[in-house]
């Protein structure tokens, strides 16, 4: 004999609402995932901005001591010639880890090598010079003085800045170069002696002086990185 089963309304209420609470729960989590997806987005990309300027300062330090050791007379022309290090003894002196020597905010990992030119360089001197309320620091070595003649000139002339910025040639290699800069042509979240877009920081032993970082907006400063300091805002 078949026995038949009969389900009560009251069951399939019970059912019904038990999809529906599983069903609001799931977007309530959807929800809530895109409300921080921003946030997250935001961090991930301060941390590589941040991790790009420790790497650029290691960089722009290494050049300085590889000019002081040739006494201004030479510069490099490759990363391969700073991470070959400086000639002591019978071996070589380390100037720059492998892994400063790639760039993390461009695609090829590759740094643009930035040569003593008065018009790319004279640009990011008068950055420094407004962030540095109106003077332009020193060199922190005489031996770089001359490469700074020409372009403390350039400042002078008050050359209109902002123009053909987005227009530059990338050269990685086989270029002699006082610094580095990245090929990324993105605007920042963090802002780098007052410039917000990374392909117009460059990291180059030239206008150090003194400095140190800039406080951030807000609650108070940013993190440091390592030194060679350099001006910085971190929006909070």
């Amino acid at each position: 004999m078949m026995r038949t089963t009969t389900r009560t309304p009251t069951t399939g209420n019970q059912r019904g609402a038990t999809l529906l609470a599983v069903m609001g729960m799931m977007t309530l989590f959807a929800i809530a995932l895109l409300a921080i997806a921003p946030s997250v987005q935001y961090e991930v990309q301060r941390e590589k901005e941040l991790e790009a300027i420790r790497r650029g300062e290691e960089v722009a330090n290494a050049i300085r001591q590889y000019v002081d050791f040739y006494r201004g007379q030479r510069l490099p022309e490759s990363m391969e010639d700073l991470l070959e290090g400086l000639p002591q003894g019978t071996k070589k002196r380390q100037i720059l880890r492998p892994s400063a020597a790639v760039d993390p905010l461009s695609e090829d990992g590759k740094w643009r090598l930035i040569k003593p030119d008065p018009e790319t360089l004279a640009r990011f001197a008068k950055r420094v010079q407004d962030y540095n309320n109106g003077v332009l620091p020193g060199n922190p070595s005489s031996t770089l003085n001359r490469y700074t003649i020409i372009i403390v000139n350039s400042v002078n002339t008050e050359t209109e800045l902002e123009a053909d910025d987005d227009e530059f040639e990338v050269v990685t290699d086989n270029q002699p170069f006082i610094g580095v800069a990245s090929q990324s042509r993105s605007g920042s979240v963090i802002s780098y002696y007052g410039i917000d877009k990374h392909s117009n920081w460059v990291f180059t032993p030239l206008f150090r002086g003194n400095s140190g970082f800039g406080d951030a907006p807000g609650p108070g400063p940013g993190p440091r990185p390592p030194r060679p300091p350099a001006p910085i805002n971190i929006p909070q």
